[in-house]
C-alpha cells in the first residue's frame, strides 16, 4: 500500500484528500504544519507528499527545499497544494525540486490522476545501467550522477530529464517532447516548468552544464561528446 504524507494545516482539506485517497487504497500521514512535516517524512519515507504552500509555521517553499537537501527526503515526489495560482509561484516550487504543482480549489479526481501520474514516473523501473559523456556520468540504476565522480544530487524529474537527454545525444528536443516524456500525461504543464527544471539541473552540474545546450526556438540539445 502507497503511504502519502499530506502537510496541510486546514482541516477540511485534510479531510477531504484523506477520504479520497482511502477510497482508493492509499493509506496517509498527516501534518499541520511544516516543521512536523518534514520529521515525518524523515520517520515515514513516504512513496509522495501533498504539501501546501501557506503553513502556519514556515512556508511550503522553505520546507520543500528542506526536505530536497536533505539525503533521507530528497528522493521523495512532492506535489504542492496552493491557492496561489501566480505562474511565477509555480515556477519557484518547481525550481526547488517539486514534480507538481496544483491551485486550489481541485477536484479529487484531479489530485488523484496528479498522485497516479506521479507515482508512475517514480517508479519506473531503470533500464540501462550508465550512460557516460565526458566528466559526466549517469547511473539509471542507483538513480545517481557524477561529475568528475563527485556526486550531484538532482530530484527525481531532473534526473529523468537529464538521463532523457543523454540517451539522446546531439538531438534537438522540444519541450513538449520533454513534457510527453517526463511527465506523460495531460496536466496543463506549461513550458516554463520544463525550463525551471533545466536551469535548476545546469546550477547543480556546475562545471559540466554546458552539456546542455538551448537551441532558440526549438528546445534543448545534449552536446555530443
Amino acid at each position: 500500500m502507497k503511504k502519502i504524507l499530506i502537510i496541510e494545516d486546514d482541516k477540511d482539506i485534510v479531510e477531504m484528500i484523506k477520504y479520497n485517497l482511502e477510497k482508493e487504497r492509499y493509506s496517509s500521514v498527516v501534518s499541520f504544519n511544516g516543521k512536523q512535516g518534514i520529521s515525518l517524512a524523515k520517520k515515514n519515507n513516504p512513496d509522495i507528499i501533498l504539501l501546501d504552500l501557506m503553513l502556519p509555521d514556515i512556508d511550503g517553499f522553505d520546507v520543500c527545499k528542506l526536505l530536497k537537501n536533505n539525503e533521507l527526503t530528497d528522493r521523495i515526489p512532492i506535489i504542492m497544494l496552493t491557492a496561489k495560482s501566480r505562474e511565477a509561484d509555480k515556477v519557484a516550487g518547481l525550481e526547488l525540486g517539486a514534480d507538481d504543482y496544483l491551485t486550489k480549489p481541485f477536484s479529487p479526481r484531479e489530485l488523484i490522476a496528479r498522485i497516479k501520474a506521479v507515482l508512475r514516473r517514480t517508479s519506473v523501473p531503470k533500464l540501462s545501467k550508465e550512460v557516460v559523456h565526458g566528466v559526466l556520468r549517469l547511473d539509471s540504476i542507483k538513480h545517481k550522477v557524477y561529475v568528475k565522480n563527485n556526486e550531484i544530487v538532482l530530484t527525481y524529474t531532473e534526473f529523468k530529464i537529464l538521463e532523457f537527454m543523454m540517451q539522446r545525444p546531439g538531438i534537438v528536443i522540444s519541450r513538449n517532447k520533454l513534457l510527453d516524456n517526463i511527465f506523460g500525461y495531460d496536466s496543463q504543464i506549461y513550458d516554463r516548468t520544463i525550463d525551471a527544471h533545466i536551469k535548476s539541473i545546469r546550477k547543480k552540474l556546475k562545471s559540466a552544464r554546458d552539456y546542455i545546450e538551448t537551441v532558440r526556438g526549438a528546445g534543448y540539445r545534449f552536446k555530443e561528446a
